[in-house]
């Protein structure tokens, strides 16, 4: 069934999410598009059924202000205008619209059905996948994640064994992770997969590189280096699937948005990538997808496992990685998850992982002087990642959690509790 939609013209404001969230909310459809975008490609989208544009702060870009094309002014959509409008707008309001405002638009001017859910997502999805891909095949980036996990559901409904699976072990993974993802996908959903042990290409790769940046990129190009070189031995490998959802796009920077950070599937793709890519969750926030992944009958322990980066344990060593610090993340993250799983917090808290910075501090062990390395736990809760707040976890859990990364985590002597919100902090330390 296809769905109704209301566009969101990106004219430069923070609020772009939250507008998109609240007509959701109301069961219609709604996506974000940037302030230039054309009659054609405005007509080309499905079922629109009106217009809001979206000014903010960040609309005065190179010293003047974005604007709109005049001519969808005369497309014949019902238009709203939030924020340093245009005078040619329908309606101009100087803050965010009340809820009763939007939805006397949407319902009243717009006429809009409320048939935005996700089975009927699922289904356009599947249907735009097919007109896609064709008879051709897709190359999927497994990681074992949420995302990349409803991806792969997805795409087996669309295309079936059209798909190929590649997990890349990259050394970065959590512990036993990369075996989970086998055993999951391979022995339980009997999907295509190919398994690549990559650790000492990726960690050469990274060696001596501490720029955030720099190792999200090389990451993300590394990444597709693999994918080409599993393609080249398939025949028909035209698509590279992607598990990229809205948050990965809006922190990697709009037309008039800063970037937060980049994220390896947004921010790290080579320019002369050979797939044309296949990318179905783009538009959704982190808790559809997790909608998505139920309505696709994907086992719970799956849908709502802890969020993981593409990037993996790469982001969490801190500065240039090295090998004693990547071990120190992936068994401590490992204490850290098996005992809130312990105290049913892995049931409450949306998030919670350890990081490990590339400094050392003073310490005492077995009576005498040592110089090593601290861990930083991290727990957060959220509902789209945009924002996050702080878990007030019980003392008791925090003082087990801590004994036991001493007693059993090499080089550590010292572990603290991140207390910062989303913003100014992000989720993730780079």
């Amino acid at each position: 069934m296809k769905q109704d939609m209301i566009v969101i013209l990106d004219l430069g404001s923070t609020e772009n999410t939250v507008i998109a969230r609240e007509i959701r909310d109301m069961g219609v459809y709604s996506e974000i598009h940037p302030h230039d975008i054309t009659v054609d490609q405005l007509n080309s989208l499905e079922n629109v059924k009106g217009i809001i544009l979206n000014g903010g702060e960040n609309r005065i870009v190179d010293g003047a202000a974005v604007d709109i094309d005049p001519a969808i002014y005369q497309c014949g959509y019902p238009i709203m205008a939030i924020d340093h409008p245009s005078a040619q707008c329908s309606q101009i309001l100087d803050k965010l619209p009340g809820a009763e405002v939007l939805k006397e638009f949407v319902f009243g001017q717009c006429k809009a059905e409320p048939n935005w859910n996700m089975k009927n997502f699922i289904e356009d999805q599947v249907e735009l996948i097919k007109r896609q891909v064709g008879d051709r095949k897709v190359l999927l980036a497994l990681s074992g994640g949420v995302d990349s996990s409803v991806v792969a559901a997805l795409l087996l409904k669309a295309i079936g064994n059209q798909l190929v699976c590649v997990h890349v072990n990259h050394g970065l993974m959590r512990k036993n992770e990369s075996e989970s993802v086998v055993e999951v996908f391979q022995n339980q959903l009997h999907a295509n997969l190919i398994y690549v042990d990559a650790v000492e290409r990726f960690l050469g790769k990274l060696e001596n590189v501490a720029d955030p940046e720099e190792k999200r990129k090389i990451i993300g190009g590394e990444f597709i280096r693999v994918f080409e070189e599993e393609a080249r031995k398939l025949d028909g490998i035209d698509f590279l699937g992607q598990g990229t959802i809205y948050p990965d796009i809006i922190e990697s920077g709009t037309k008039t948005a800063k970037m937060v950070k980049s994220h390896h599937n947004v921010g790290g793709l080579p320019e002369d990538l050979q797939f044309e890519l296949v990318e179905p969750l783009k538009q959704l926030f982190k808790d559809e997808v997790r909608a998505c992944g139920v309505e696709l009958g994907l086992p719970h322990n799956m849908v709502y496992r802890q969020p993981f980066p593409g990037p993996g344990l790469g982001v969490r060593c801190l500065g240039a990685i090295t090998r004693d610090r990547l071990e120190a993340v992936r068994e401590s993250d490992a204490i850290l998850r098996e005992e809130f799983a312990k105290a049913g917090l892995d049931k409450k808290v949306w998030q919670y992982f350890t990081v490990v910075p590339d400094f050392k501090s003073v310490g005492v062990k077995n009576n005498a002087r040592c110089f090593e390395y601290m861990v930083i736990i991290r727990a957060v809760n959220t509902i789209d990642a945009m924002c996050a707040t702080i878990e007030r976890v019980d003392w008791d859990v925090l003082q087990t959690v801590t004994d036991r990364i001493l007693k059993e985590v090499e080089n550590v002597n010292r572990v603290c509790y991140d207390m910062s919100p989303k913003p100014p902090a992000t989720i993730e330390f780079e």
